[in-house]
């Protein structure tokens, strides 16, 4: 179930768009610097448990093959992209990103605010189940394309 981090984005502020980082340091209980979060800014800034967020580009690619919908990198609006982990089995449990150590809150299940956002009826239908992983930061570090995902024994 061990997969790596495929991409990671941060937006400054709440709907401003995603901008592609080559890193990010990640601080426990916060975010990443630069992210929206990270200064309680964005849509989910009150839900605890929303430090950092997840998406499978598995999801995307089924999102574009079942529904002829195509997200460009980063509307999803989630943090890091993975890639080789079922990330709906990490909700409730806690992982290794990189230096990091996470413990998954929620599925990050589609909401209205990403459909108007993008102006494509269809995709929060598209996204049910496959919107990604919200996760607390548990232990901090800095955060890398080509990380590790895998799981932590319990």
């Amino acid at each position: 179930m061990n997969g790596s981090v495929r991409s990671i984005r941060v937006a400054p502020e709440r709907g401003a768009p995603t901008d592609r980082v080559e890193e990010a340091t990640a601080v426990a209980g916060r975010g990443l610097e630069g992210d929206r979060y990270f200064d309680t800014e964005g849509t989910f800034a009150d839900r605890e448990g929303s430090d950092i967020t997840f998406i499978e580009r598995e999801a995307l690619e089924a999102v574009e093959r079942d529904y002829d919908i195509a997200l460009e990198p980063g509307v999803h609006r989630r943090n890091v992209t993975t890639e080789g982990v079922a990330l709906n089995h990490l909700d409730g449990e806690r992982f290794r990103v990189g230096d990091l150590v996470c413990e998954g809150t929620e599925l990050c299940e589609p909401c209205a605010y990403l459909e108007r956002h993008l102006e494509e009826r269809g995709v929060r239908e598209a996204l049910v189940h496959r919107g990604g992983l919200r996760a607390r930061i548990l232990e901090g570090g800095v955060l890398r394309p080509g990380d590790d995902v895998e799981p932590l024994e319990s």
